[in-house]
């Protein structure tokens, strides 16, 4: 079994007898738990912790578009997690540097399309809105903003934002107020504030 985590954070073997449930990791009961998991999954094997998180996953999904380079990936994975989003979607590039996401890419699904028509097909199919996420004339205030429980936050790819394929695609497509010198925030950043928006209209008080 692979480290986890960078972090040194965690707890070490089991004290006392070892429980029998099956969603436990002998290994890790041997050797202490060093991942960087809440305390529900201590010592649990990974694949019980994302059939768990599969009984809880929220209505929304996330997509990045990757076609250039992927700085923002990584962060947008790993605040998928912590949002519990149904899934990651990258279009374009399949390859991203996966260090970014702290290996919460292990805990989160996440799906690859080619390019924008193939996910633009795959949201139709599941009829889902695609609620776009750019700092563009006419685009409408987040804060201000009622986002539908079924839907798709899609980011574009870091410097020139959404493309215009999926840019046209979108049903709505929404900004984030910012008030310093700067025009934009990265896609990582945007991603964590949009996700939260929707958290606020329809997660639960205690996750």
């Amino acid at each position: 079994m692979e480290p986890d985590t960078d972090l040194e954070i965690g707890v070490g073997p089991w004290d006392g007898p070892w429980p029998a449930a099956p969603h436990y990791d002998p290994q890790l009961l041997a050797e202490g738990d060093r991942r960087n998991v809440v305390d529900r999954y201590r010592y649990w094997r990974l694949e019980a912790i994302v059939a768990d998180l599969d009984t809880r996953r929220h209505e929304f999904h996330v997509a990045i578009e990757n076609w250039q380079h992927d700085l923002n990936i990584g962060t947008v994975v790993r605040n998928a997690n912590a949002f519990l989003a149904a899934e990651v979607h990258i279009v374009g590039r399949r390859r991203w540097n996966r260090r970014g996401a702290m290996v919460t890419d292990r805990y989160q699904h996440v799906r690859h399309h080619p390019d924008v028509e193939s996910f633009l097909g795959w949201a139709r199919e599941h009829e889902l809105p695609l609620i776009g996420i750019d700092n563009l004339p006419g685009a409408l205030a987040l804060e201000r903003a009622g986002l539908p429980r079924r839907c798709v936050l899609l980011f574009g790819q870091e410097g020139p934002g959404l493309s215009e394929a999926a840019r046209l695609a979108c049903d709505a497509v929404y900004s984030i107020a910012q008030y310093g010198s700067t025009r934009s925030i990265n896609a990582g950043v945007a991603s964590g504030i949009a996700m939260h928006a929707w958290i606020r209209q329809y997660g639960v008080a205690n996750p």
